[in-house]
């Protein structure tokens, strides 16, 4: 018996007030978001319900750039808990993100972070 993981991904570029600085609140900065889940296939029958769907991903990772935080940790967590909330067997999450040229002495392209999620099961 065959046994099928599907992966969904997607990049977001966005702008946002994520900094653990007050003058990066409120200059802002651009952002890229990649989001990938991967899971066990609930079916292929051609229906959107049984697989992650990425304008799902694409309003979660929006919204949650919306909530200025300090750390950039604080938002990889709000998006992957709100990616288990709404599809509840995704087996693993992993998101990261590059702030863009961030506020720093020398010529930095880009800051990373990145947070995994795999689920217990």
């Amino acid at each position: 018996m065959s046994h099928f993981k599907q992966t969904v991904a997607l990049k977001v570029k966005c702008f946002a007030l994520h900094g653990y600085y007050p003058e990066e609140q409120l200059i802002g900065n651009h952002f890229v978001v990649d989001l990938v889940t991967e899971f066990t296939p609930q079916g292929f029958d051609d229906e959107l319900a049984q697989t992650v769907n990425y304008e799902d991903l694409n309003h979660i990772i929006l919204e949650e750039m919306k909530h200025t935080q300090k750390l950039l940790e604080t938002v990889l967590k709000n998006i992957i808990s709100k990616v288990i909330e709404l599809y509840p067997f995704v087996e693993m999450v992993n998101v990261s993100m590059k702030k863009l040229n961030p506020p720093m002495p020398g010529q930095i392209g880009h800051s990373f972070v990145k947070l995994s999620y795999t689920s217990a099961k």
